[in-house]
């Protein structure tokens, strides 16, 4: 009887141990960190003065951050870890580095206005990615409850990238800078419905003129990457509102909620 309590004793033990060794899935992960360096890439590339290096860093870490949560996916690794470094990630790319970018660049002229107009941004931007995570459960999946972030950061980046592209200095489009920060920071944090394009099935068949047409948009894009990609996140970036006085005008709710949350003080943010 003795022998039989210890073998269940070392089972459990290795049980135990088994469930301690459970470790962090690298590919997705992976993705993530790649992201985190592309934002933090942007504030060195500011820093150094190298405003079109600092642009191109948040469109990467873009591109990055749209993959690690499909890669997850089709790899069956997601994970809570996963989705909390994603945020934290979105902060330093999405959040914290435009708004570095932006001030080094043009908005430390306007003194204290400058670094208002940067913090509104990333305060914003923080707001934004919290309320994400809490509303995750109860949004329509169509779309997104405000700008998302990355796209408010491409907004910034792709501003600071065309101008200059052009030869232009920070210093000739303070007040221009000041504008698109705080529309970008402001208009996260609205219940502006934006389309999150989660809806379209990437592993279904489509027809032939489909991939003529991709084909195509990428050699319009090369045209000019800095105007081109500007240009695209411009209109989406005025597209919720587009969406929003649409609805209004045809009587259909705004609101992207689709269900009512158990905390009354979130409430507020759902009209």
């Amino acid at each position: 009887m003795k022998e039989v309590n210890t073998l269940n004793t070392d089972h459990a033990d290795e049980v135990m141990i088994k469930k301690r060794r459970k470790g962090i899935y690298i590919l997705p992960n992976l993705f993530t960190l790649a992201a985190l360096f592309g934002g933090f890439y942007s504030i060195v590339m500011a820093i150094n003065g190298r405003f079109d290096l600092a642009a191109a860093g948040v469109f990467c870490a873009m591109v990055l951050d749209s993959l690690d949560g499909r890669v997850a996916r089709m790899t069956n690794t997601q994970s809570a870890f996963g989705e909390q470094m994603d945020s934290l990630s979105d902060m330093v790319s999405f959040g914290a580095a435009p708004a570095l970018i932006a001030y080094v660049w043009a908005l430390k002229d306007l003194g204290r206005w400058g670094w208002i107009a940067a913090f509104v941004y990333c305060a914003c931007a923080a707001l934004r990615l919290a309320r994400f995570n809490v509303n995750t459960a109860v949004v329509d999946k169509r779309y997104f409850q405000g700008l998302p972030s990355p796209a408010a950061a491409a907004l910034v980046a792709g501003f600071i990238w065309v101008v200059t592209d052009f030869g232009s200095v920070g210093g000739q489009w303070t007040w221009a800078m000041f504008v698109v920060a705080l529309y970008a920071g402001l208009t996260m944090v609205t219940n502006v419905p934006f389309y999150s394009f989660k809806d379209i099935q990437m592993k279904r068949s489509v027809p032939f003129v489909v991939i003529v047409l991709i084909a195509i948009g990428i050699a319009v894009i090369n045209i000019h990457p800095p105007i081109v990609m500007f240009s695209l996140f411009v209109m989406y970036g005025v597209s919720g509102y587009v969406i929003y006085f649409w609805r209004k005008t045809k009587g259909i709710p705004t609101s992207v909620i689709s269900t009512s949350t158990d905390e009354p003080e979130e409430r507020g943010l759902h009209k």
